[in-house]
């Protein structure tokens, strides 16, 4: 029996914007990669840094941070924020070994239901590319 790899994503949504295309892309019904798990925000300007390792450390293979789009926050500039958290740990995750790319921002409006599908989708293709983190193994290995 061959085992098939299945990323694990982690999706950060922000609850006006990105959560709420998340929930209109179920209600429309379109189909998106189920390897996606929503951690659901006020604003993406509360994520930290150490929530994206902390992802990463717990065996995700890749992390996203979904806002709304660049000058639309309802939070003012929360998203603006969490673009520039996103890029310091993008930096912090090269220094560690792991691949940048397993880590993105997207700036999804409230009705874009498809742009919402293809992030994940997106994010979930590239981690299949990418493969397993190597923290991953290390957690299995350490228990």
């Amino acid at each position: 029996m061959v085992d098939v790899f299945e990323p694990k994503v982690v999706a950060f949504c922000c609850h006006y914007c990105a959560y709420s295309a998340a929930d209109l892309a179920g209600s429309m019904r379109l189909e998106y990669a189920p390897n996606v798990r929503i951690v659901k925000l006020m604003c993406t300007g509360r994520v930290d840094i150490i929530h994206l390792l902390k992802a990463f450390e717990d065996g995700a293979d890749a992390v996203y941070v979904a806002g709304c789009e660049e000058g639309a926050c309802h939070f003012l500039e929360g998203n603006l924020r969490a673009k520039q958290k996103v890029a310091i740990a993008k930096r912090l995750l090269k220094e560690m070994g792991l691949e940048p790319e397993r880590l993105e921002m997207f700036h999804i409006s409230a009705s874009n239901a498809p742009l919402f599908a293809k992030a994940a989708n997106e994010m979930t293709e590239r981690a299949r590319k990418l493969g397993p983190n190597p923290l991953k193994k290390e957690i299995v290995k350490a228990k």
